[in-house]
């Protein structure tokens, strides 16, 4: 998965920055309104948390123009206008959810998480595949009831992978989805990834098959 976060406070944005780096999303961070706009028109992400009072433009003309675009990206607004009138405002013009600062990064986790949940078609926060399943919430893939040991990049690409279960997902996406633009990363590295996590689900009768010049299967069990 991939967010955008929209912050200029730099030590905050570094702090969410790791929070989802941690667990194993791509991140990438920009501190301006015009950055965000670029940058949503040229990567896909999976959520976007923007902060309204940005140095050049007002958040919420960003996000006006992303729902005036038809982008369906869902959007956490984080924010220290905490009126109600602020709230409904923000959630007329197009956010999902609406977080005001000061907050608890676990909360952020919980609200970004649901949303991004949604955003891929309202799946639960336990996704179950045979005798795997993958607590979304808690970062956890366990293979009957045992936790799997799955650094975080190959549990983002499980993730992925469960998401679209008994359907081909794109290299090109996987790689737009578990890389930021400042990682060094390319085909490689994804069939690296996907050649591990194979290793690890194959003895329990999991397949995650190659389809050669498409990308990879994760067969419904």
């Amino acid at each position: 998965m991939r967010l955008l976060v929209v912050e200029d406070n730099r030590a905050l944005a570094g702090s969410i920055g790791k929070l989802f780096r941690g667990k194993g999303y791509a991140v990438d961070a920009v501190e301006t309104g015009e950055d965000a706009r670029t940058a949503l028109l040229t990567q896909p992400y999976d959520l976007v948390i923007l902060d309204l009072g940005l140095p050049d433009v007002d958040g919420l003309e960003v996000l006006r123009g992303m729902r005036r675009g038809k982008s369906r990206v869902p959007v956490l607004v984080l924010t220290a206008r905490a009126s109600l009138q602020n709230r409904v405002e923000g959630l007329n013009v197009g956010a999902d959810d609406y977080l005001v600062k000061p907050f608890a990064l676990e909360e952020l986790e919980a609200r970004a998480g649901a949303l991004i949940r949604r955003g891929v078609g309202g799946a639960g926060a336990v996704i179950s595949h045979g005798r795997l399943s993958l607590d979304t919430a808690g970062r956890i893939a366990r293979l009957d009831g045992t936790p799997l040991d799955l650094p975080r990049r190959e549990l983002c690409l499980l993730e992925l992978l469960l998401l679209r279960a008994g359907k081909v997902v794109e290299k090109r996406i996987l790689l737009e989805k578990l890389f930021s633009y400042d990682e060094e990363a390319g085909i490689n590295a994804i069939e690296l990834y996907v050649h591990r996590l194979r290793k690890k689900l194959e003895p329990s009768g999991i397949h995650l098959r190659t389809v050669r010049g498409l990308g990879y299967l994760l067969e419904n069990p």
